[in-house]
């Protein structure tokens, strides 16, 4: 017989796991209070590394159910609760997101929902990173000197050039300059502005 389990997680101590179990009642399932685990911890951790959800790891077993009221409950990354996801299906354990309409994750409806999820987010990953090589590249056709600014001025830039040129060694000037040794090292290399 299949036990049901149910994974609740908030990201603040302010914050309260009551109102996901109350969604998890309301939506039929009969939940015993020893199998449902509830922490504290952000989204950004992934679910295998949290410790309340290893010890749910633990206690499932074969053709248990486990619920969650939404998929960032998981997860705030897709590829994190596609992983976790997988991890449980291996298990035989189903997982059943009620924001899904309680689809079962490992189902195949499931893992097309899950596979839509991830194109999804790899979309939105390409877009991202489309515009920020179009928002770099208009700011250099307008001049603009992309990078962190540099920790010496144009003259002391000048002047370690020199001093290298001469033998000077990049610890004395990263000593002298407070500077670390790359920063000498880079305007050294670098032509004068």
């Amino acid at each position: 017989m299949s036990r049901v389990f149910a994974y609740c997680r908030v990201s603040t101590a302010d914050q309260t796991h009551e109102n996901q179990i109350l969604e998890m009642k309301t939506a039929g399932f009969q939940l015993e209070p020893r199998r449902i685990v509830a922490e504290t911890v952000s989204g950004s951790t992934p679910a295998l590394q949290r410790q309340g959800f290893r010890r749910l790891m633990d206690r499932l077993d074969w053709d248990d159910v486990l619920i969650v009221t939404k998929l960032d409950r998981l997860g705030r990354n897709a590829m994190d609760v596609r992983s976790t996801v997988e991890q449980l299906a291996e298990m035989n354990v189903r997982v059943h997101c009620l924001a899904l309409g309680g689809v079962d994750l490992t189902s195949a409806a499931g893992r097309m929902t899950m596979a839509v999820i991830a194109a999804v987010a790899e979309f939105e990953r390409d877009l991202l990173v489309e515009r920020t090589q179009a928002g770099l590249s208009r700011a250099r056709s307008d001049g603009k000197k992309l990078g962190r600014p540099s920790s010496l001025t144009p003259a002391q830039q000048q002047e370690v050039r020199h001093r290298r040129a001469n033998g000077e060694t990049l610890g004395r000037l990263a000593k002298e300059f407070r500077v670390s040794r790359s920063a000498i090292h880079r305007v050294s290399f670098s032509e004068a502005n």
